[in-house]
């Protein structure tokens, strides 16, 4: 009989947000899969729990990966744990739980803390609708490409970012996105833990004179829902023109526009599609 994988959040700073339940849990599966086994063992030292564990993070997950469902097939229980939060969100656990599904193992989810969402909550942006966008591209194209497939979203978005980072994260999303507001939260739940309400050229300005320490969570506020445009369909076909121009494909810059002027994506797709036709 199979066994169970236990997906197992973990605090992100204070200890004290472990729960019973996730305490319980450790203790009782047959062993535990760690991203850093250094980080997690300080975790069970803390709560006195002593377990095997096996290293699980992005360079071994595909061998290691299958080591670990072989012994849950065979009947073991397994826990996965993320340094800090939940595992599988921006996580090589996504991987496993991705395999699991695929080979009908079951698997229990035992909630934690997420950086994400602890920080939208305490943002001051709206939270009705938005989206985990993750860590931006370290290679300032494809950053900027994903940017512009943002730019025109309306719902809240959130990002992660590391402070070696932060300044040319910054600079980029005010380039493309406009002066937005902007809630930066960092060291959360931690003893220096600040939430930096402001705006993308307010951080730029803060972080000139100050360097940025720690992991931020970024809180970014929607693009402006659009309205009703004033431009015909060919001036707007003008506008995917010039998007394409400065280095985004067609379907890219023909969605953007189609969200700010209200035209259909298909139409200004094939316009710009007739229009690079015609040059050839």
């Amino acid at each position: 009989m199979s066994g169970t994988l236990y997906v197992v959040g973990t605090p992100i700073g204070n200890l004290s947000d472990f729960s019973p339940r996730a305490v319980q849990t450790l203790r009782e599966v047959d062993f535990i899969a760690a991203e850093d086994t250094r980080v997690t063992q300080k975790l069970l030292s803390h709560f006195q729990i002593k377990k095997p564990m096996i290293s699980y993070y992005q360079h071994n997950l595909r061998e290691r990966g299958e080591e670990i469902l072989a012994r849950i097939e065979a009947g073991e229980n397994c826990a996965i744990v993320t340094d800090a939060g939940m595992p599988c969100i921006s996580d090589p656990g996504e991987d496993l739980v991705g395999l699991c599904a695929v080979r009908d193992i079951p698997t229990v989810v035992i909630p934690g803390p997420s950086a994400a969402i602890s920080a939208l909550a305490v943002s001051g942006l709206p939270t009705s609708r938005f989206c985990f966008e993750g860590f931006l591209s370290t290679n300032r194209k494809n950053r900027m490409e994903h940017l512009h497939q943002i730019s025109g979203d309306h719902h809240t978005l959130i990002f992660y970012e590391a402070p070696h980072k932060l300044i040319y994260t910054l600079q980029d999303m005010l380039e493309v996105l406009g002066d937005r507001r902007i809630a930066l939260c960092r060291e959360l739940t931690k003893l220096h833990e600040e939430i930096i309400r402001t705006t993308f050229s307010g951080a730029l300005e803060r972080y000139r004179e100050k360097s940025p320490r720690g992991e931020y969570v970024l809180i970014i506020e929607g693009a402006p829902e659009p309205e009703k445009t004033s431009l015909t369909l060919e001036e707007a076909a003008a506008q995917v023109k010039a998007l394409r121009e400065s280095g985004i494909s067609v379907s890219d810059a023909a969605k953007q526009v189609a969200k700010q002027t209200g035209y259909k994506k298909g139409e200004l797709y094939r316009l710009a599609l007739e229009d690079e036709n015609s040059t050839l």
